[in-house]
């Protein structure tokens, strides 16, 4: 069966080979942010024929497709997730590198009042939190 992304791929008109196929399952599979090394590994443990350019092409592809998005956490790696319609934030733990999803209501009505104060109506925007995890006295 389709997942959502190659559905997405096959709605705005491209030509889905079978490695596009492999890389947008592997991509819709992701419960991570994997970067373009890490699809590469995925795609290619299921087909070894797929080269780390074919990767990167069809990554880039599907970025400017608008069907996945870029994220730069600070490690130096760009990580992918795929585009997403409900709006959520990132905290990322500088000691292992996870990325965790999340979404405060409150923080949200704060950046669209902030907009606001400034004159401007927000219409996007990305929050991304860096941390460590606090030791047990800290809480």
């Amino acid at each position: 069966m389709p997942d959502r992304l190659e559905n997405l791929c096959v709605e705005k008109g491209m030509r889905m080979t079978e490695q596009r196929r492999i890389i947008a399952r592997v991509l819709s599979d992701a419960e991570d942010h994997p970067d373009v090394e890490e699809v590469y590994r995925r795609a290619s443990a299921i087909d070894d024929k797929i080269s780390i350019a074919t990767v990167y092409r069809t990554v880039r592809l599907f970025e400017d497709a608008g069907i996945l998005e870029k994220h730069d956490f600070r490690d130096g790696r760009a990580r992918y997730e795929q585009a997403s319609e409900d709006h959520h934030d990132h905290l990322i733990d500088l000691q292992t590198g996870a990325v965790i999803e999340f979404r405060n209501e409150d923080i949200e009505k704060l950046q669209e009042a902030v907009a606001r104060e400034l004159g401007y109506r927000l219409v996007d925007h990305r929050l991304e939190l860096y941390g460590t995890p606090l030791k047990k006295d800290d809480r």
